[in-house]
Parts: C-alpha cells; sequence; structure tokens
C-alpha cells in the first residue's frame, strides 16, 4: 500500500515519538503483545480515519502485530503530527494518508484513498470514512464486518443513518464505553483543552472568567480543570439535568448570552452548531478569547464573527485570529481573539490527550475490532446498528489498567454472589 506524508526524512523524529508514547500506554503494549503471539487479525485490512498522532501510531502498530494490513488518514487536518506519519509509512508497513494543515480537498483525497483498500473493518473518529463508504454505488466492500466511532459527534451522525434505515454494518460505540468516558472525555479533554489554550495564548487562567458551554461528560471534566486552575467558572446549558448538577457542583449556571457580558475566555463542547454567534460576539468585552472542544469547527459561528469583525481581523500568534469589532457611538473598538481557526483546540493547538489517556481509548479499539473479526468467524457477525462495546472488554481494559498500577482489588466470594444474584 502507498502512503503520502509531508516529510519522509522525519521518520527518525517520528520514531523517537511514538516510542515516547509507547512507554506510557503499558495496557495497549500488553495487547499488543498478545497480538503478536496469537495473530488474531491475521489478514483483515483496516482503515482507519483518526488523529495521526503518536498515541494513535502505537494502535497502528497493534492492529500491525495482529496481522492486520493497516491504511490510516487523518480525522483533522490539524491534528496530523507529519514525523509520526513519516514513521508509520517507512518503518511499520502501514499506508499512511496524512499531511498537517491539509486542505479540504487533500483531506477528501485522502478519506477516499483510504476506501479504495476495501477494508473489512473502518475506525473513525467523527465517522467521515464510514460515512463515505455508505454513499459508494458499489456499497460496502465485500466480505466489510463493522465499524467503530470514537467521538459523540460520529455516534449522532451513525445514529442518524440508522434510523433512516441506511446504515448496513454494525458500529461498535467506543465513545460511548465506560473506561472511554471517564479517561477520554473526563480526564483527557479536560486537560488537553485547557493545555492547548496556554500553549497557543500563555494565559494566566488564575482568577480568570471562564465560561464553558456544555456540561456533559467532557464539558465536566473542562470545568473541573478551569477551576483547579483557579478560574471562576461559568456553566451555559439547555439540559436542566445536567444544568441542575453543574449548579451543585459549586458552578455559575446562566444563559449564554449572559455569560458573553461577563466571561473572558470561552470553550464550546456541545457538538452543536452556532453554539457562539452573532449575538454573543456583540456582547463580549474586548480581549476576550473564544475556543472549541467540540470535534467539529461549527460551533463558533466563524461566518458571523467574520460579519461582525467589520475592523478586519489579522493573525496576532500562530495559533491566534483577532478580530476587530469597530467602534461604536460612544464605545471602543473590541477585539475577539479566536484560537486555531475554531478548530478542536486541544489537538490544533496542542497535543492532543496524553498518552496514558490514549492508552486505555486505544485497547478498547484494539480488542472491539478484535471482537468484530472473531464474531464473524463461522456465523454471520454482529448485526447492522450502532452497539455498546460488551462489558466484557470494558472490565478487561480496566483490569489491565489497574494492574499496570500495580494496584490490586478485592473480588466477590461465591456466597456473596449468590446473594446478589438471588431474588429472595
Amino acid at each position: 500500500m502507498t502512503s503520502s506524508v509531508a516529510d519522509p526524512s522525519l521518520a527518525d523524529a517520528g520514531r523517537d515519538r511514538i516510542d515516547w508514547a509507547d512507554a506510557q500506554m503499558p495496557v495497549l503494549r500488553s495487547i499488543r503483545e498478545r497480538f503478536a503471539a496469537t495473530r488474531p487479525l491475521d489478514g483483515v485490512t483496516v482503515a482507519a480515519c483518526l488523529h495521526v498522532t503518536a498515541e494513535t501510531a502505537n494502535l497502528v502498530r497493534t492492529l500491525l502485530a495482529g496481522g492486520a494490513r493497516v491504511a490510516i488518514c487523518a480525522a483533522n487536518p490539524l491534528s496530523t503530527q507529519d514525523d509520526v506519519a513519516a514513521a508509520l509509512a517507512a518503518e511499520d508497513g502501514a499506508s499512511v494518508h496524512a499531511r498537517r494543515g491539509e486542505d479540504m480537498d487533500a483531506y477528501i483525497a485522502n478519506v477516499r484513498a483510504l476506501v479504495e483498500t476495501e477494508p473489512q473493518v473502518t475506525l473513525d473518529d467523527g465517522a467521515d470514512l464510514l460515512t463515505v463508504l455508505h454513499a459508494r454505488v458499489a456499497g460496502l466492500p465485500t466480505g466489510f464486518l463493522g465499524g467503530t466511532e470514537e467521538t459523540t459527534t460520529g455516534l449522532v451522525r451513525l445514529r442518524s443513518l440508522q434510523q433512516s434505515g441506511d446504515l448496513a454494518c454494525p458500529v461498535l460505540a467506543v465513545n460511548e464505553a465506560k473506561t472511554e468516558r471517564l479517561f477520554n472525555d473526563h480526564y483527557g479533554t479536560g486537560q488537553s483543552t485547557l493545555d492547548g489554550i496556554l500553549r497557543a495564548t500563555n494565559l494566566l487562567m488564575a482568577g480568570r472568567t471562564v465560561v464553558i458551554l456544555g456540561y456533559g461528560i467532557t464539558g465536566k471534566g473542562v470545568a473541573l480543570r478551569a477551576r483547579g486552575a483557579g478560574a471562576q467558572v461559568i456553566v451555559c446549558e439547555v439540559d436542566p439535568m445536567r444544568a441542575l448538577e453543574a449548579r451543585m457542583e459549586g458552578f455559575q449556571v446562566m444563559p449564554a448570552l449572559e455569560a458573553a457580558a461577563r466571561g473572558e475566555v470561552f470553550i464550546t463542547v456541545t457538538g452543536a452548531p452556532g453554539v457562539l454567534t452573532t449575538e454573543h460576539f456583540q456582547a463580549m468585552a474586548d480581549g476576550a478569547v473564544l475556543a472549541n472542544a467540540g470535534h467539529f469547527d461549527v460551533e463558533i459561528d466563524l461566518p458571523a464573527l467574520d460579519a461582525v469583525a467589520t475592523g478586519g481581523m489579522r493573525s496576532v500568534l500562530p495559533l491566534v485570529t483577532q478580530y476587530e469589532i469597530a467602534a461604536s457611538a460612544g464605545a471602543p473598538p473590541r477585539r475577539l481573539n479566536l484560537l486555531a481557526d475554531g478548530r478542536v483546540v486541544n489537538l490544533a493547538a496542542g497535543q492532543g490527550h496524553p498518552a496514558a489517556v490514549m492508552d486505555m481509548s486505544f485497547a478498547t479499539q484494539a480488542l472491539v475490532t478484535e471482537h468484530l473479526v472473531r464474531s464473524a468467524v463461522g456465523q454471520p457477525g454482529l448485526p447492522a446498528g450502532v452497539q455498546p462495546v460488551p462489558d466484557a472488554i470494558d472490565r478487561e481494559v480496566a483490569a489491565l489498567k489497574l494492574h499496570s498500577l500495580g494496584v490490586r482489588i478485592d473480588r466477590l466470594s461465591t456466597a456473596q454472589e449468590q446473594y446478589l444474584n438471588h431474588w429472595a
């Protein structure tokens, strides 16, 4: 399989980065060792539309160790680490189609390059790959077994496809696995979002008013980390249960328009478009910082921001674009600072989740891939539709993580199990 990367000469640096991440990913490494011995994916073609980072490279290495043929492209043009892409293409036998900053035409071409490999399993971060496969005139590839999805946004798209009766394969909802939710969404995005903002701006968070738009499992993590950094945190929500939970956790809760006049840093993490738009921009104070931690660059209304910036826009730092709202009667001009073009800030401005977090996510991805393949051996395979990750896989990942931490836990006795499972 061919590759298309920015600079093949970066392979040595990429290998060092991948090895550094691998040292912090003991769960995935233990699965890779088993895969190398048992080869559960022998001859299976896997296509992955994921963020091409050092952590993802260790998932690719694990799939290759299991016998798979692997092709990968980037799920986000600004998340690719070019040295990692070069190392994977040069040394690990994967077909890599990714380069940092690629335009939309190149992105689409890279997704289509993966489609041309006729994959049997897909790994998605946003569902682009699987939806393109469903749109093919030829239909899904022969022998297609199913896919996995890593994001809430992707699952929304796939469930919509299922509701219309057009989802023709099983998809395992990796994003909703218990270990994934706990580590990736809560701890991973919580830390890496603040990391991306600080890398881009070098702001002092202590004493600053931070507005979190969306208090799902991911928003909760961001809010907690912002409070831990000394920020005053305001939460904006549409769900009354989540809003109540935020209030009971000690956060201020109010509508987004009210928060717009009070906030200094705004972080969207909802998955919905148009969360911050014209009326919010017009209410914001001079110097407000706008960051998005959702999957797609639609939560901050970029056309609306362009429209209100009658004073023009300019790049003030490598990842900060400043929009000037011209002075009105009796008021000076105001400047709003957009980070990373509104793309997911933890990857576009930072290095994404720590390797120890992605260890859990990619361990689940590897085991779910094995599950899809094994479910089709000597039987029809899993039924079409979005499905939960089997509880046994969640428990295996959690147990492996505890073992890597040197943590032991108790077990129920036979009498306790009988008591807890008997109707009397």
